[in-house]
């Protein structure tokens, strides 16, 4: 059971583990009725502000994607992964949220490395945020590679 001044400073939430930082801007698409509020709650303690949503049009930090089957197929994937990397700044970090395996919506890892790949990106890591959504980084591939 963690305590309140953790959550309160950001430290050992959820949110804190996806590496992002007070003052940081993260784009967030894909936003629906059906996100994971206490993480997005979590994510904006965390930055210290709110997340900017698709519109903006300003280099971020990082962005977040909320992805579900129903949202569309590999292709669309890969073009919403293309406008999340152009929004980025030189090091920034992309989020994939989608739905854990055995809930509505889940996105196979073939179709998140394929979309991924074909974006100019790859998979680095994945873990559980929050009770039904699971958050995989996309790295930019290195020169030379």
């Amino acid at each position: 059971m963690g305590s309140t001044a953790e959550a309160a400073g950001g430290q050992g939430t959820e949110a804190a583990r996806l590496g992002y930082s007070a003052g940081q801007v993260v784009q967030e698409f894909g936003y629906g009725d059906d996100v994971d509020q206490d993480l997005r709650a979590d994510l904006e303690g965390v930055l210290g502000g709110e997340l900017v949503d698709e519109d903006y049009d300003d280099v971020c930090d990082g962005v977040i994607v909320w992805w579900r089957q129903d949202d569309g197929d590999v292709t669309d994937l890969t073009d919403t992964l293309v406008d999340a990397r152009t929004a980025l700044d030189d090091g920034g970090t992309v989020w994939l949220l989608t739905p854990k395996a055995g809930r509505g919506g889940h996105v196979g890892h073939s179709d998140i490395e394929e979309a991924a790949t074909t974006a100019g990106l790859h998979a680095t890591s994945t873990l559980p945020v929050g009770s039904d959504w699971s958050g995989t980084r996309l790295g930019t591939r290195g020169r030379g590679r």
